[in-house]
């Protein structure tokens, strides 16, 4: 699966911020720490921060910090954000749609997306915290 820019800049910072909510990273911080660009980050912080699942500290020692539900947010969420019709089913009708390749070809392909979304769906930001934390481990 092939995510957009902002889509892999939220999941960096929803799973840095998640990873010790309580503290706050400034945005330059984040972005060093994936070598990404600190203005592109900035608009994806923002819409994080208009969906509820980071805040905007101001001040001296500043930065955001996680304040969604890490058991509860999954990936899917996080995704759908930026790419809210990436999982959908095709509508569209492309030519041979309409023969029994093409049915059977659509089925397969819908049952790959139900099962992409059922995963993503899933998989919560606690989850992804903890393979990350077994993966620093060595194991």
């Amino acid at each position: 699966m092939k995510l957009q820019r902002s889509t892999r800049l939220a999941l960096y910072a929803v799973l840095e911020l998640a990873d010790q909510p309580e503290q706050q990273l400034s945005r330059t911080e984040i972005a060093e720490r994936f070598d990404i660009s600190s203005n592109h980050l900035s608009k994806v912080m923002r819409e994080l921060g208009r969906q509820g699942l980071v805040e905007a500290v101001r001040g001296v020692g500043g930065g955001y910090r996680f304040v969604g539900n890490a058991k509860r947010t999954t990936l899917l969420d996080i995704i759908e954000i930026f790419e809210p019709h990436t999982l959908d089913k095709e509508t569209q009708r492309e030519p041979g749609t309409d023969t029994a390749v093409g049915r059977t070809l659509d089925v397969v392909l819908d049952e790959i997306s139900d099962i992409m979304r059922a995963t993503l769906e899933s998989i919560s930001i606690k989850t992804m915290l903890m393979l990350k934390a077994k993966a620093n481990s060595g194991n």
